[in-house]
């Protein structure tokens, strides 16, 4: 049996005194599409830092493709996994090749300039995000929409066998979060990359995911497939608040709605 892509023991983290993770145990195998689901504050983004490498003052352990996080280099957690921030607010000067470019920083060396490889993969995530017509405008001209897109392609084009994504659908109109929907649930399951995503909205997450992992209060309350986690009994319990299920006229899965008389 192979070990999976990213194991974690015992992971807590700690902020002012007050735990925000408490002994996470959760293993992620390679091409899956896993989405973190929970109430606000339940540590969701603090997990998805810790992962990233932006939060290290954490206790327990992390391996990544078998190396364990603490003793790798910026570079070289760069070039295994990519990170996509929350979209709410982010300003930049740069253009969007520019951005996108900045996605193959782990793979060169100092002084090099780029390849024609890392050439092909600014194209290629250009490509693959719509972004091509919109290469040379700067971002702070962009809809937030489009400068999601354009962070996503960044990511894409780092070439990593992981990415994670902090709510990339959040705040955006429906067109956008559909197309950010299509591009991930492409890059999982047709260029086989492992997506680990924090999802606010259920449909989105149950729609795109083969393992849902929900938070509540720094403890994981469920583990399970997308199935599952659309039992509006389950939900009610990590939510504390009532849910009820509709058939889909396009999806095997239920539409979830709050609501409804309490479980």
């Amino acid at each position: 049996m192979t070990n999976p892509l990213i194991q974690i023991r015992n992971l807590s983290i700690r902020f002012s005194g007050n735990p925000i993770l408490k002994n996470l145990e959760i293993d992620i195998e390679e091409g899956a599409y896993v989405s973190i689901i929970g109430p606000n504050g339940a540590g969701k983004t603090t997990l998805i830092k810790c992962l990233a490498g932006i939060h290290r003052d954490w206790q327990g352990t992390i391996h990544i493709a078998g190396k364990d996080s603490r003793k790798l280099s910026s570079r070289e957690t760069a070039r295994l996994q990519s990170y996509v921030p929350q979209a709410e607010g982010r300003t930049n000067p740069l253009t969007v090749e520019e951005l996108v470019a900045t996605g193959r920083y782990p793979h060169l060396s100092a002084f090099t300039s780029m390849k024609k490889e890392d050439v092909a993969a600014i194209d290629a995530a250009l490509d693959q995000t719509g972004m091509q017509a919109f290469r040379k405008r700067p971002l702070n001209a962009l809809s937030g929409g489009e400068r999601q897109m354009a962070f996503i392609a960044a990511a894409l084009a780092q070439d990593t066998k992981t990415l994670l994504l902090d709510e990339p659908s959040t705040f955006l109109d429906y067109k956008h979060q559909a197309e950010v929907s299509a591009i991930l649930r492409n890059a999982c399951r047709v260029q086989g990359k492992t997506i680990v995503a924090v999802h606010h909205d259920i449909n989105l997450a149950a729609a795109c995911s083969s393992k849902v992992i929900a938070l509540k209060e720094g403890e994981i309350v469920f583990t399970g497939s997308a199935e599952e986690a659309t039992d509006t009994r389950v939900l009610s319990r990590i939510y504390d608040t009532p849910f009820i299920s509709s058939p889909s006229p396009a999806h095997p899965l239920p539409l979830i709605i709050t609501g409804g008389p309490e479980a």
